[in-house]
């Protein structure tokens, strides 16, 4: 390996040799010595004016947008970042209002349900002692109905009582007498005929 390389450096430097001297022989004034400070000397020119038009006008305008633009990038950056925290601040009040809200609601649901349970418990209570008055002014009325009916049935009873006996025997009888009967007879059959 080692000799193949070092016979194509050979090679090549013999053939460039060669090409040299037949150019400086053809004529091409680049590889005559003779014109080889002339060409150093405008090099030198050439590329001291390239070296001072680059360095005092074109790299200092290519420097300045580089610097300007890094500038921007990070001026954007740091926008992008202020907006990206901005939006998480945004997102985080969002979500405690969100919780709020549905606390409140849970809250004022809950005090609704509340206030209907109770609502209802005062209506069912009132609504309780109203139906208990009425049966109770209900069982009153039946009792003095009670009272007012025997002695109805006591005093149609004693009428109807007279009235057949009359017609019977043809004489009056004591309304007295055709009372106690009919009391007597009320006061054994009133368990009966009235409850207790």
């Amino acid at each position: 390996m080692i000799k193949k390389i070092l016979f194509q450096s050979i090679f090549f430097n013999f053939f460039f040799l060669k090409e040299v001297f037949a150019a400086e022989n053809g004529g091409m004034p680049q590889l005559d010595p003779e014109f080889w400070i002339s060409q150093i000397f405008w090099l030198t020119i050439t590329f001291g004016f390239l070296y001072l038009v680059l360095s005092k006008f074109i790299l200092p305008k290519i420097s300045s947008n580089l610097e300007l633009r890094k500038s921007q990038i990070q001026e954007n950056i740091e926008a992008a970042e202020k907006q990206r925290e901005g939006c998480e601040a945004k997102l985080k009040e969002y979500e405690e209002i969100i919780f709020k809200s549905k606390l409140e609601a849970k809250n004022i649901f809950k005090n609704a349900r509340e206030k209907v349970i109770k609502d209802i418990n005062s209506k069912k209570e009132i609504l309780d002692k109203q139906i208990d008055d009425e049966i109770n002014d209900a069982e009153k009325e039946i009792e003095t109905l009670k009272n007012v009916a025997a002695e109805k049935i006591n005093k149609i009873a004693i009428e109807t009582s007279s009235d057949i006996l009359r017609k019977l025997i043809g004489t009056e009888i004591n309304n007295s007498s055709i009372s106690a009967i009919v009391d007597d007879l009320t006061k054994k059959n009133k368990d009966k005929y009235y409850g207790s």
